[in-house]
């Protein structure tokens, strides 16, 4: 008889229990690929998070808050700064280029962004649009890929954005000048019609979240025509060099309306947060093996306890302790291997239906269908743990004689 329809046949005789062990496996395992997945977005989102931007300008208080608004699209504003800001820092010798954002505006609950169209250029390469072009025009305005597909829209389509940035909730924000009452102003909102002229293609960050227009959206919405009243919620800085950046950012730091800070390291502060939270979830993986260990080892001394007999016969009938060991062993891998497999399923299958999700909340990209490097190594030391655990049953009737199993 095949081994492996040996090895179902006796799992199948005992159905319910070993479709429990199967289980607490297959969840334990899912558990830990849907944390594997989410901690590897977390660390690609952080790596072509914010591109060869730097530096970060932007208004006095929390360098958090002013990157992951600027770049992840993540809550709101803190401020406003001078436009006059923009234009000095295109005239520094270290600066190679700088966009200027404003933000504040909603659609739907997606962020409306105002910037250069040249910044996706600089950012992310020629990229040819899904459908239609760049805007150039006030009133004009792409939409990520996200977007796109959440709300069905196309080119030609028109709207009209909202104050405030988060679904439902009135918050808003004013983002021409630096009051943070709310503002009552939504007619200036309904009378701005925009028209939507191209659709980004995927670009795997948060970008794919936004709606895109010119900077001077927000003037205009709010009829600020004056250079001297006309602000901008950040400018997203490339440097010419590391050292030109420090400069810059001394320079700027001295002023009392402005902060510049070091966009990787705002970054790395919010992963180190994360990753903390991460040990905490890694910590009850790690319960949640040995619970799925302890159910797989009461699963096969069951097999022992219930099946001495056969064990008996079939060394009376020639088998040796080695085949008898190696079926046992070989239980205990099966179940294991089943439930393994069926975990790397469920939690690419959970992680695939909750990526969106995930990108609506946090800004951070979940690819479901990449295999992360730790998945080997978690099915593999899955392996191992089913191993470990059947030792135990297999050696309590290895070392017995085959007559005094028969005779119990």
């Amino acid at each position: 008889m095949n081994i492996f329809h040996f090895l179902w046949r006796n799992v199948m005789h005992r159905k319910i229990l070993s479709i429990l062990t199967a289980l607490s496996i297959t969840l334990t395992i899912a558990l830990i690929i849907v944390l594997l997945q989410a901690s590897e977005g977390v660390e690609q989102s952080a790596q072509k998070g914010y591109g060869p931007f730097e530096l970060t300008l932007g208004s006095k208080g929390s360098q958090t808050q002013l990157v992951l608004n600027t770049y992840y699209h993540v809550g709101s504003p803190g401020g406003n700064i001078p436009l006059q800001v923009l234009h000095d820092l295109k005239n520094e010798q270290e600066v190679a280029n700088a966009f200027a954002m404003t933000a504040g505006d909603s659609y739907n609950g997606y962020p409306i962004v105002g910037l250069e169209p040249s910044y996706f250029f600089t950012r992310y390469g020629d990229h040819s649009l899904i459908a239609g072009g760049m805007y150039n025009k006030t009133d004009e305005a792409v939409v990520g890929s996200h977007v796109a597909n959440m709300l069905g829209l196309h080119v030609g389509d028109t709207f009209h954005g909202s104050h405030g940035l988060v679904h439902g909730s009135g918050d808003s924000f004013d983002t021409t000048s630096d009051n943070h009452e709310e503002q009552h102003d939504e007619p200036d909102h309904e009378h701005f019609e925009y028209q939507i002229v191209g659709i980004l293609p995927p670009l795997g960050t948060a970008d794919d979240r936004a709606v895109f227009t010119t900077v001077d959206y927000a003037w205009h919405v709010h009829g600020i025509t004056h250079d001297e009243d006309k602000q901008i919620t950040a400018i997203l800085v490339q440097p010419k060099s590391l050292l030109g950046a420090q400069m810059i950012k001394n320079k700027y730091n001295q002023r009392i309306d402005v902060q510049a800070v070091y966009t990787s390291k705002a970054v790395a502060d919010v992963v180190n947060v994360v990753d903390q939270g991460t040990e905490l979830v890694q910590f009850v993986s790690i319960l949640c093996v040995v619970l799925a260990a302890i159910s797989l080892l009461l699963s096969l001394t069951s097999v022992v306890t219930e099946r001495k007999k056969d064990v008996g016969l079939m060394r009376l009938i020639g088998k040796s302790r080695q085949y008898v060991w190696s079926v046992l062993i070989g239980e205990g891998l099966f179940l294991t291997a089943i439930g393994a497999i069926a975990g790397l399923l469920l939690g690419h299958l959970v992680t695939y239906f909750f990526a969106s999700s995930i990108l609506e909340w946090s800004g951070v990209h979940v690819d479901a269908l990449r295999f992360v490097p730790g998945e080997g190594w978690l099915l593999l030391g899955a392996l191992l743990v089913g191993f470990v655990a059947s030792i135990g049953p297999a050696w309590k009737v290895y070392r017995v004689d085959s007559l005094q199993l028969f005779r119990s």
